[in-house]
Formats: C-alpha cells, sequence, structure tokens
C-alpha cells in the first residue's frame, strides 16, 4: 500500500466466537512496528454478528480497551435478522468509549435503506456528527432520486460519510451524484486480497481509475474530481487533519509524473516520492527514463 502511495489506513479485524480477540493483538503488534511508515486505524469488527455468535458484545468491548479505533457492525437484518439490537450495542459502546462507528451495509433494498435511516437517527441522537461510516451501502444503488435525495440530506445533516470499494454490477452506489447532493464519499479497498471480487487493488489512483470506468467519467473536471473520495475527504472522516498540503500537519507527500490528476488516474500511475511523516519511504526518481532528445535541427 506504501509502494502505491498510501500513508494511512483503516482497517478492519475480525472479532467474533471463534478467533475472539487473537487477529486483534497481531494487528496491533503489525500497527506498532510499521507506526513510522503508516497510521492504521482499527476497527473491531463483528464478522459473524453480534447476536448471532455468543459473547462478541463483550469481545468488542474488551478490543475497544486494547486499543481498536472504532466500533465497527454488519448487516443488522442480513447477520442478526434484527434491525435494532445490534445497532444498539454498537451505538452503545461507541459512546462508552468515545469511539467512531463504521457499519459495512450489503443489505439491498427497503430494508438497507431502512437500516441507513436507523444509523442516522441514532448519529444524531448520540451526538456522534462527523464520527459515522456507512460502507458500502449497497442499498443506496435501490433508491430512486427522490428517496436519494431525501436520504442524501440526511446524511449531510448527521454527518454520516460513505465508503465505497466502487464495485462491479448493479450494487454500487451512485457516487457522482451522491457528490453532486454534498454526501461526503470517499473510496476503499474491500480486502487487500479478496476472496469475492478479482478486482481488489490496494493504490487508491487505481481505485479512482476503476470508478472513472464504473461511471463513463470522461472529462478534466469529472476526473480531477475523484481526487478528494482519496484524499481530502478520509483524511476528514478518519480524523487525520485536511488532506492537504499545509504548514503544520503530518509530513505526508505522494508525488506523481504527471501534468494533473487527470493523467495520473487514467494512466494508473504509481507514485515516484512516497514521504511518510517526513521521511522518504518510496522513491522511482532515479528509475525514471530520460526524455528522448529532440531530433537534430534540418
Amino acid at each position: 500500500m506504501i509502494r502505491g502511495g498510501t500513508t494511512s489506513l483503516r482497517t478492519h479485524v475480525d472479532i467474533d466466537d471463534v478467533t475472539r480477540l487473537d487477529h486483534l493483538a497481531q494487528i496491533l503488534d503489525l500497527r506498532a512496528r510499521w507506526a513510522d511508515r503508516m497510521q492504521i486505524q482499527i476497527v473491531a469488527f463483528p464478522q459473524s454478528g453480534i447476536l448471532a455468535a455468543p459473547g462478541v458484545a463483550a469481545y468488542l468491548d474488551e478490543a475497544l480497551r486494547m486499543g481498536a479505533d472504532l466500533i465497527g457492525g454488519l448487516d443488522p437484518v442480513g447477520i442478526d435478522g434484527d434491525r435494532d439490537g445490534p445497532l444498539d450495542t454498537v451505538f452503545a459502546l461507541a459512546e462508552r468509549h468515545g469511539r467512531a462507528v463504521d457499519i459495512h451495509l450489503h443489505d439491498g433494498g427497503e430494508t438497507g435503506l431502512d437500516e441507513i435511516d436507523a444509523i442516522v437517527a441514532r448519529t444524531i441522537a448520540a451526538g456522534l456528527s462527523g464520527q459515522v461510516t456507512i460502507s458500502h451501502a449497497f442499498a443506496l444503488a435501490d433508491a430512486d432520486d427522490l428517496r436519494l435525495g431525501r436520504i442524501a440530506e440526511a446524511l449531510c445533516r448527521a454527518g454520516v460519510a460513505i465508503l465505497s470499494s466502487v464495485p462491479g454490477g448493479r450494487r454500487c452506489p451512485p457516487i457522482p451524484r451522491l457528490q453532486e447532493l454534498g454526501v461526503a464519499v470517499f473510496f476503499g479497498t474491500d480486502n487487500v486480497r479478496d476472496c469475492w471480487n478479482p478486482s481488489s487493488v490496494t493504490s487508491m489512483i487505481a481505485r479512482a481509475q476503476l470508478a472513472a470506468y464504473r461511471f463513463d467519467l470522461r472529462s478534466d473536471a469529472a476526473l480531477t474530481a475523484l481526487l478528494d473520495p482519496i484524499t481530502a475527504v478520509p483524511a476528514r472522516v478518519a480524523g487525520l487533519g485536511p488532506g492537504v498540503l499545509a504548514p503544520g500537519v503530518r509530513a505526508d507527500l505522494v508525488a506523481f509524473e504527471a501534468a494533473g490528476v487527470p493523467q495520473a488516474v487514467v494512466e494508473r500511475q504509481e507514485p515516484v516520492l512516497v514521504v511518510a511523516r517526513g521521511a522518504v519511504a518510496v522513491d522511482r526518481r532515479g528509475r525514471m527514463a530520460a526524455a528522448p532528445a529532440p531530433p537534430p535541427a534540418a
């Protein structure tokens, strides 16, 4: 991920009745070992559900005490068969520990849209504006424009962000439309090596190119608009700062051999320089081919 230009990431660690807290302990160790190069946020993620997996609520509570940064959730109806019970647990843990929330919603149709409404309501009630993310949000692809507009207004009012891996097929939320409506949308990768989708990439420039292909974005302006979902928006949502170059912020810099964002996106470029916390992490400048000499004058 560093080679592709990522210097901060959010990872979801399975917490269930089988793995318990074992995977979390390994990722906490990895985070400590890579701290000089990579900021890693950890989500305590109930992959097997909360109500459906005995003891998981207590494990999630302990995971937050051990150092997980966020509390996760997963398809309240699709996995646990109960819209309210799992959400009650997630938001209670968020309030108890003062943590942000990242909920994966694959449930589609009216079920998924109703879950989004419930998450928005709980976000407002808990005073968690700007601290809640809904990942995937496939149901938004099923909403007509009127319903989508109402949901987008509610998401903006509650400060709830949408994270998408820009999947193929019919389940991808209408990202350009959500951006037009003011929703905070950003991109991620659904597993580094994804057993569900062979199009998983860790480079966010490559992810932006997938979005351009997925939504038939062709103009320079539309391609340039793909920069915010991989820089400023995730930085703001994750509390990492403004996501821009400015005095006093963390010294992370990713440089490309491109005239602008559109060129970097359509060519799916690798960065020529990656600086993390003020130190050079990747330097490909010495491998750049020299420009050809101009032809001799006639």
